[in-house]
């Protein structure tokens, strides 16, 4: 019975990260520590859960072209980066006070999304002409990264609204370029767990995954029936959602 809503909380969360374009594993990482054998292993089985989860999603924003694959080389080596590096941290800073900055940033975020008038800043052809700035990429992507290996999280839900308003790229293809890095930087983050000889729970895997690709790739193609505006405050409604899951990390 454990295992079945484990399966179900893992297809609703994959689904609300497909649309958005997260990998929320905020969210699922609390309902894997409770049934992993060792925290550990909890941890790496929803970094494998993550992994799945954004990869899944990514191959259905692929075929539909909203990657931005010029972008996506700026961003993703110095958010692996920053998560090997945040890797090497987490033991040297205060998990619980970060995990209360990352919910405050995400509170902001989500409501700053849904204020109206607040939705557009510049359409994916605008931001084509306008020119994205590199700079900002490259800059969030290690910053991200870095407080992402500290915690443990992949952390795309603060790369989206970096993407949006910093970056200056429009909400579809930052939709699929956020699913690109996160399944970037999840990849990595199983590899570097692995040596610490804490397998990930093999079974939490083989469960979670069955659940979170179908759901993944629902919410993926979700993602491109929805116009500029209604996505925008999706992506502002699931920021909420994972605040709250950073906020209940953080009480732990």
């Amino acid at each position: 019975m454990e295992l079945f809503l484990f399966a179900l909380w893992c297809f609703a969360v994959a689904l609300a990260g497909g649309l958005a374009g997260l990998v929320l594993g905020n969210l699922r990482l609390p309902a894997t520590l409770a049934l992993a054998s060792t925290a550990a292993a909890g941890a790496g089985a929803n970094l494998a859960l993550s992994a799945v989860a954004a990869s899944t999603a990514l191959t259905s924003h692929v075929r539909a072209g909203r990657v931005n694959w010029g972008l996506l080389a700026w961003m993703a080596p110095p958010s692996i980066a920053g998560a090997l590096v945040g890797g090497y941290l987490s033991g040297l800073l205060p998990e619980r006070a970060l995990l209360v900055a990352i919910a405050a940033v995400l509170l902001y975020s989500g409501v700053d999304l849904l204020r109206p008038g607040r939705g557009r800043r510049r359409t994916g052809s605008d931001a084509g002409r306008a020119g994205l700035d590199i700079r900002a990429a490259v800059l969030t992507g290690a910053g991200i990264g870095l407080l992402g290996g500290v915690v443990g999280l992949i952390l795309g839900s603060l790369r989206m609204p970096a993407l949006l308003r910093l970056v200056g790229e429009g909400p579809h293809r930052a939709v699929g370029t956020n699913s690109a890095v996160g399944a970037c930087v999840g990849i990595a983050g199983v590899i570097g767990h692995l040596p610490s000889g804490a397998a990930p729970d093999l079974d939490l895997v083989l469960v979670g995954a069955a659940a979170s690709i179908p759901g993944a790739l629902l919410g993926a193609r979700l993602t491109g029936r929805l116009d500029e505006q209604a996505l925008v405050r999706a992506i502002g409604i699931v920021l909420l959602l994972a605040a709250a899951g950073v906020v209940v990390a953080a009480l732990r």
